[in-house]
């Protein structure tokens, strides 16, 4: 994962949740992550990523997601194991033998 990528990841699980994340960004992580998404009515976008599905909303009027889609973008990421602290374990590597 890039710096930006888990600086993103760090943003999005720090409390108190924050309504200044851009759409965009999200969306660049889903992709890096390998996650696949699919366009549904409105603004809703189903997310596949490691086994989890979920469905996200896009920012209404403007590019930025607010508290509540934050912490429901939170829940999601945490379902498909993506969490600061996991993400951080698995960066280590293998422990020395």
């Amino acid at each position: 994962m890039s710096h930006k990528h888990e600086n993103l990841v760090r943003a999005i699980f720090h409390d108190p949740v924050s309504g200044n994340i851009q759409w965009r960004e999200i969306e660049s992580l889903l992709h890096h992550l390998g996650a696949t998404l699919e366009s549904l009515s409105g603004t809703r976008i189903r997310v596949k990523l490691n086994g989890a599905e979920g469905i996200l909303h896009r920012p209404h009027g403007g590019n930025a997601l607010g508290r509540q889609d934050v912490a429901h973008l939170r829940e999601y990421l945490a379902h498909a194991r993506i969490t600061p602290s996991l993400y951080e374990a698995g960066s280590k590597g293998p422990p020395a033998a």
